[in-house]
């Protein structure tokens, strides 16, 4: 009788090995796989983590994708997901406020400071993530219309996929500059230098990146113990010291 209740006794305390599938917006993704190293650092979870533009993850999501939660860089497609019932009702938050800059290689591009008159005559191409897919493409577009030059640079603009592709597109030397994340220039600082302009917030909507928990994993521990760690004092001072403000 005593094996068997130790047996018992040894399989209710085991910890739980679960294990999540994350879908994050591209910008995030370096941030939250130090995250997830932290998190599995003291966690018998695992946490496996798949990157892309938000409009095209939220897309995957709609058609069955098996993520249980979706890091977006914006706070539109989280709420469609709640709304429709795909993702858990309450679980939305905002896990990080985004800052758009427009950076180059070139040290020299920017460093008189009149950015607009650089990028209205200064530049031969310019890189854009996609703004049909990509929040910060959609910022990128709404600072270009707001100084006028939207219509005027049209042809000489390149469209990324994603926040990293676009990075890589100026990184490459396949265009002069590039609207990005300021998380980018700063992760990426050491290998390409380069400058960068904070573009002022009251020219682009609040990139507010929010996450859902998803339906599917309404009982999965994982997902829901990673979540609770990226609301963590320890999780929020990542993301700021990452170039993102924090709610």
């Amino acid at each position: 009788m005593r094996p068997i209740l130790l047996l018992i006794f040894l399989g209710l305390s085991a910890p739980v090995n679960a294990e999540a599938l994350v879908a994050v917006a591209t910008n995030f993704m370096p941030v939250l796989e130090k995250l997830r190293d932290q998190f599995e650092a003291s966690s018998e979870n695992r946490i496996k983590v798949t990157s892309g533009s938000t409009g095209l993850l939220y897309a995957q999501i709609v058609h069955g994708a098996p993520f249980d939660i979706f890091f977006a860089a914006d706070e539109a497609r989280p709420a469609l997901i709640e709304e429709s019932g795909l993702g858990i009702s309450g679980s939305r938050f905002t896990y990080a406020k985004g800052r758009l800059v427009l950076w180059s290689r070139t040290r020299s591009v920017f460093e008189n400071g009149a950015w607009q008159k650089t990028l209205q005559s200064g530049i031969r191409r310019l890189a854009i993530a996609n703004p049909e897919v990509a929040p910060y493409g959609f910022a990128a577009r709404e600072v270009l219309l707001s100084i006028g030059l939207w219509k005027e640079l049209a042809g000489s603009i390149v469209m990324g996929e994603n926040i990293g592709q676009t990075f890589t597109i100026a990184a490459t030397g396949n265009a002069d500059a590039a609207f990005v994340s300021l998380s980018q220039v700063l992760l990426n600082n050491s290998e390409f230098g380069g400058t960068f302009v904070d573009i002022d917030s009251d020219i682009y909507s609040p990139i507010r990146q929010d996450a859902i928990v998803l339906s599917r994993a309404v009982d999965n521990v994982a997902a829901h113990d990673f979540v609770e760690f990226l609301k963590s004092q320890e999780a929020r001072e990542q993301i700021a010291s990452s170039g993102y403000g924090i709610p």
